[in-house]
């Protein structure tokens, strides 16, 4: 099952980093953000699980930045949803 969940992983971040290389996404689309953080997260925990240090200090940070990515990607759609009041 680890051997699966590493594979699923690294075909998350691998597949979002091709589609930025073919430009299918940007790395501003949720998309792209979204995969960098499920693959990097899964691969965060299971280098925490083997004391895989410096792994896990790689995708640990990936995951944090690709997080705050997802959090302002939603921050910037919220605020677009937004009725402007008159002025």
């Amino acid at each position: 099952m680890e051997t699966f969940l590493q594979l699923v992983g690294a075909v998350c971040v691998l597949a979002a980093f091709v589609a930025a290389q073919v430009r299918l996404l940007t790395q501003e689309h949720l998309a792209y953000l979204l995969l960098n953080a499920i693959g990097a997260a899964i691969l965060s925990v299971l280098a925490y699980h083997e004391q895989q240090w410096g792994f896990l200090l790689l995708e640990g940070v990936w995951t944090l930045v690709s997080l705050r990515g997802v959090l302002l990607w939603c921050t910037r759609a919220s605020s677009h949803s937004r009725p402007r009041l008159p002025a």
